[in-house]
């Protein structure tokens, strides 16, 4: 069965940091780019962040460049967004997904699967 799982959310202060991970089953990992998208209450989804498959070409919104990294381990079949100096308009449920018809970027509607979604709130 194929899955996206993503883990990591929570709350934090500003300022602080949180990882989140995706962990992907059923599929070949290593022929996805994988995305990082948010929503916050009562906006549009918005993209946060790529990686091809091979893990050297990622690309960032520039409202988190300079302080979020994504990066990929194939052999575990996971994905992973380091967020820090986090600001309170962080504040969304982040959701990752794959595509296997893009290699270099993750267009919101060219994304094949989708996880759950976990939510980071940064608040004081």
């Amino acid at each position: 069965q194929l899955q996206l799982v993503e883990s990591g959310g929570g709350l934090v202060q500003p300022g602080g940091s949180l990882r989140l991970s995706c962990a992907a089953s059923g599929f070949t990992f290593d022929v996805y780019a994988i995305g990082w998208f948010r929503q916050a209450p009562g906006k549009e989804r918005e993209a946060v962040s790529c990686i091809s498959t091979s893990g050297f070409i990622t690309n960032y919104a520039d409202s988190v460049k300079g302080r979020f990294t994504i990066s990929r381990d194939n052999a575990k079949n996971t994905v992973y967004l380091q967020m820090n100096s986090l600001k309170p308009e962080d504040t969304a449920v982040y959701y990752c997904a794959a595509t296997g018809r893009y290699n270099l970027r993750c267009p919101l509607g060219g994304m094949d699967y989708w996880g759950k979604g976990t939510l980071v709130t940064v608040s004081s």
